[in-house]
């Protein structure tokens, strides 16, 4: 009688501890239509027992309502994984999570050690990630487990589907006699094979859609391979399949994405290292950001012996005995890069990267790190691989407050649990937030906030308490910056001693500089001859000559600047500027040295300076309405055309500049860059049509019913522009034919009429004035191209593109949008382009097409050089052609995905079942790498961008572009994704260029 009673007991234990009835803390907030759509999918499985199950779950358990509520509404990937198995989801929630987790991991390695082949092994390995994250993302939504179990069980997942595939690998090369084990059902003791977990993995920190970052070593006098084998060789191919495992999509899904770039120069080195060449590079040639990347860094699978001896090895490169002055300042630069000038006051929330951006998940763990770096060598307590425990380490040992750990902590578990939900939408390794207001509206609720606006202010108030403790980094130690200032500039006294420290900063003439400082001081330039501007600068002068020295040429910053005092105009505000706010010295030593440009245009308009230190202009981009105020009044101060033609050339320029001091700061995401440059664009260009329009018809009258409208396409058009984009445009006309002529004192007849107006709106835009040109436009995208008319009615433009335009004419209007225009010319327009591209083509024709067209500018422009990131093969135009490509074959039946941004176009495809999602995988984040580059490269660089010129702050801007620790890293990715790419390219069109 007693067995019942103790099954009951037991059941009554797995009740209490199962994840449903743990369900707490901030569920999801219900919509409406969330809550619609979780309803009509339990009616429309009702039939099946596990819908009964689940419906009888939500009566019961509530808390699950508004967990399915919020999935339905946020993550598309989680919903489907949940609409494809209901059992799967009655049974995870009815059970104890940790012991379901532990179930799943052991039945994977159970059913993968029986697995004869590859194939088996993959679908062992993706039905374990598929059940795994389901659990761990319920688990995390429900408030049944914290950040650090979730994170602990993320990399729990990952290291048993390492630990699975390497075991598999390293059995069958037993197995094959290539390699030899004295327990042939445990290979990896006598492997040398070493699997080290770096970065999140390495701390047990993994988010919820990671990649894995590993560094592959073999030792090969601890291995016992057959006497035929290179060892070489072996582990590299071995490391390939290993990838191969965890990361190539199937009908399962994937495991994994493996991330090898941050092994010793990944640019020119294998994807496995040996030890003894490993350890001669850190030797040699090791760098601080190496030494921090190290820190987290454990071995996770093979042969575990191995990979604690080269760890053992590495510690002296890791951990320093005694601080060094020289790697203080180091890292002092190392805080310096990250945190490039950012502002203060108001952080934007739409569009806010929670890792990179100020106040982010980086600087909390830079915090850590950093101190890690100095004082772990002589303190090991201070070793650890976990950010959180490191905090806490710091504050025991007096290293930080109490109150810096608390407030890091609360803001590290926040910033986490964001970072989760928000991949959890897609399944994508993402860090921004929205920019879209719906989006993060729905972002907002998911985290369980009642809208945007509660969950922004949890948000600022987190990140502006990591800023302020992350701007205090080292106030307490030694000060260097001091030491290096001690330079005196007055004539006989202490020159000596000057010059000897201008010659450590690493001047190469320090008598020249010595030279051109006084002759600052003594008022040489327009700028200077103010008393007050003299005396800002004379205090200025050490922190500016401290921050030229920074860079790889000084004597060459310190010409850049000294080219910059001789053009500025008002210098004495200016200088004043500085001084009260020495961080922008340090962001214009940025500017004069990669994007000179820039600080061409600052020198003469030094008030653009004030907006970077308006706390406002870090947060939110200026919108339509704000641009269209501030020019309007700007134009409201014009006495003639040609004042106006000045006056939107200084309002382009001045806004351009402060869009590039956004990119240079990293406080703007790639995307949102290009589309404020368009947004520029376009509010420029309806001004400069409208008055063009007036001006024109004060001469030459107007005709009866007479429209005109101007067509943006290529990057404008996509929203896409950096800041050197030409304006890819057509004008499109209509009036009333039976009265064609113009009723001005000179007038004009139809289609002479629009011709002319079109050439005063070229010359208006490109014309150069005292204030240089506005844009470059290129009309050669309208009907007939060169040889056609300038302008275009609109019954003949709808005509052209109905009978007479090629394939590339049609791709290249998928990015047409109308930019200035009447609102029902605009709309008569649209609609003929949205007819054009939604017509039945022949998929075959088109793929035919796309392809001869690649190829064709391949021949022209070539595509052999892998940072002509337009035009390299697996570039910018492969993506943009397969966007086109799919729109053009698929909107007549699904006009859903049609869009003229190449991004959006991607996603829309993904989410139409269109694109593949192995395809998907590589193409959105390839076109979100490639714009972010080309972000930098156009602001900084007037020509072709060549890495072995090019200045080591270029290169340092693109590696934090694209969050990679250097340009070897970036170099190594760029060239690995053009390669995916062109094979995506090729898989859609079933066809090489």
């Amino acid at each position: 009688m007693k067995r019942p009673a103790v099954r009951k007991r037991a059941k009554e234990k797995r009740a209490d501890t199962a994840l449903i009835a743990r369900l707490d803390a901030k569920l999801p907030v219900s919509s409406p239509a969330a809550r619609a759509a979780v309803t009509e999918w339990l009616a429309d499985t009702k039939a099946s027992a596990a819908a009964k199950s689940l419906s009888k779950l939500c009566l019961s358990h509530p808390a699950l309502a508004r967990v399915l509520d919020g999935i339905a509404e946020t993550s598309s990937y989680l919903w489907d994984m949940i609409r494809a198995d209901p059992t799967r989801l009655a049974r995870l929630l009815t059970s104890d999570p940790d012991d379901e987790l532990a179930a799943l991991l052991d039945a994977a390695k159970r059913t993968a050690a029986m697995a004869r082949t590859p194939a088996a092994v993959m679908r062992a390995l993706r039905r374990m990630k598929a059940d795994a994250a389901l659990l761990i993302a319920l688990a995390d939504i429900g408030g049944v487990w914290p950040v650090p179990r979730v994170t602990h069980a993320l990399t729990a997942l990952a290291e048993t589907a390492l630990d699975v595939a390497v075991h598999y690998l390293l059995r069958d090369a037993v197995k094959r006699g290539r390699l030899e084990a004295r327990d042939k059902s445990h290979p990896e003791p006598d492997s040398g094979y070493i699997v080290l977990a770096m970065g999140k993995m390495g701390g047990h920190e993994l988010n919820f859609s990671s990649d894995i970052d590993l560094m592959v070593f073999f030792d090969a006098a601890a291995a016992k391979l057959a006497d035929h084998i290179e060892p070489q060789e072996f582990y590299v191919r071995l490391t390939r399949d290993l990838v191969k495992l965890l990361q190539e999509r199937t009908p399962d899904g994937y495991v994994f994405r493996v991330d090898l770039r941050l092994r010793p120069d990944p640019s020119s080195t294998q994807v496995a290292i040996s030890t003894d060449a490993a350890l001669n590079y850190y030797e040699s040639r090791g760098q601080n950001w190496e030494r921090a990347a190290l820190i987290k860094a454990r071995p996770v699978a093979g042969d575990l012996a191995a990979g604690e001896r080269l760890f053992r090895d590495l510690s002296p490169f890791i951990w320093r005995k005694y601080l060094d002055y020289a790697t203080i300042a180091d890292v002092h630069a190392m805080k310096q890069q990250i945190h490039a000038y950012r502002g203060h006051g108001e952080i934007a929330v739409e569009g806010h990267n929670i890792k990179l951006g100020r106040g982010g998940i980086r600087e909390i763990e830079f915090f850590a790190q950093t101190q890690q770096l100095i004082a772990g060598g002589r303190h090991p307590e201070l070793r650890g691989r976990e950010t959180i425990a490191t905090l806490a380490v710091l504050a025991a040992d007096g290293w930080i407050d109490g109150q810096a750990r608390d407030e890091l902590t609360e803001a590290y578990f926040f910033l986490r649990r964001v970072e989760h939900r928000l991949q959890m939408m897609a399944d994508e390794q993402t860090h921004t937030l929205p920019a879209d207001p719906e989006r993060l509206a729905q972002l907002a609720r998911f985290l369980g906030f009642r809208g945007r606006d509660d969950f922004a202010e949890v948000l600022l108030g987190h990140l502006r308490k990591v800023e302020q403790n992350y701007v205090k980094l080292f106030e307490n130690a030694p000060d260097l910056l001091a030491h290096r200032q001690r330079l005196s500039f007055a004539r006989g006294e202490g020159e000596s001693e000057t010059l000897d420290r201008l010659a450590h900063l690493g001047f190469r003439q320090p008598p020249a500089i010595v030279a051109a400082v006084r002759h600052w001081l003594d008022g040489g330039y327009a700028a200077l001859r103010g008393e007050q501007a003299r005396a800002n600068l004379a205090e200025l002068a050490p922190l500016i000559l401290d921050q030229l020295s920074r860079g790889e040429n000084p004597d060459a910053a310190f010409a850049a600047f000294d080219k910059f005092l001789s053009g500025l105009r008002g210098g004495g505000r200016f200088l004043s500027l500085l001084r009260q706010n020495p961080e922008l010295v340090r962001f214009i030593a940025l500017m004069l040295g990669v994007a000179p440009r820039l600080a061409d245009i600052l020198a003469q308009n030094p008030h653009l300076i004030d907006p970077l230190i308006d706390p406002a202009f870090f947060g939110s981009l200026p919108d339509e309405a704000k641009l269209e105020a501030e020019l309007a009044l700007a134009l409201g101060e014009t006495r003639s055309y040609e004042d106006v033609l000045d006056a939107v050339r200084l309002f382009g320029q001045s806004h351009m500049f402060l869009i590039g001091a956004r990119i240079l700061s990293g406080s703007v995401s790639a995307e949102a860059a290009g589309e404020v440059f368009a947004r520029l664009a376009d509010v420029l260009i309806r001004a400069v049509h409208r008055i063009v329009e007036n001006d024109f018809a004060a001469n030459h009258g107007r005709i009866r019913g007479q429209e005109t409208a101007i067509l943006a396409l290529g990057r404008l058009g996509a929203k896409e522009m950096t800041a050197n984009s030409d304006l890819d445009l057509i004008v499109i006309y209509d009036f009333d034919e039976k009265y064609p002529t113009s009723d001005g004192k000179k007038s004009l007849y139809g289609a002479q009429y629009f011709a002319r107006l079109t050439q005063r709106l070229i010359s208006a835009l490109t014309v150069q004035t005292n204030y240089g040109v506005l844009y470059q436009v290129d009309m050669r995208l309208r009907p007939s191209g060169r040889s056609g008319p300038l302008a275009t009615q609109i019954a003949g433009f709808s005509g052209y593109q109905e009978r007479e335009a090629w394939t590339w004419e049609h791709m290249a209007l998928t990015r047409a949008r109308v930019v200035s225009g009447s609102p029902a010319f605009a709309a008569r327009i649209t609609a003929v382009i949205h007819d054009v591209l939604c017509r039945k083509r022949n998929m075959q024709t088109v793929a035919d097409d796309v392809v001869d067209m690649r190829g064709a500018i391949a021949k022209e422009k070539g595509d052999a050089n892998g940072w002509d990131l337009k035009y390299a093969a697996g570039g910018l135009v492969d993506i943009e052609f397969v966007a086109q490509y799919l729109q053009l074959v698929h909107a007549q039946a699904l006009p859903a995905i049609l869009d003229t941004n190449t991004a959006r176009v991607l996603e829309k495809a993904a989410r139409l079942n269109l694109l593949p999602s192995e395809d998907a995988e590589v193409l959105r984040p390839a076109v979100r790498l490639f714009h972010d580059l080309a972000q930098i490269l156009r602001l900084c660089l007037p020509g072709a961008f060549d890495p072995k010129t090019a200045s080591a702050g270029v290169l340092a801007l693109l590696a934090r572009a694209a969050d990679l620790p250097d340009f070897a890293a970036l170099q190594a990715h760029v060239e690995e994704t053009q390669r995916q790419v062109r094979a995506c390219f090729v898989c859609i069109l079933r066809k090489a260029p």
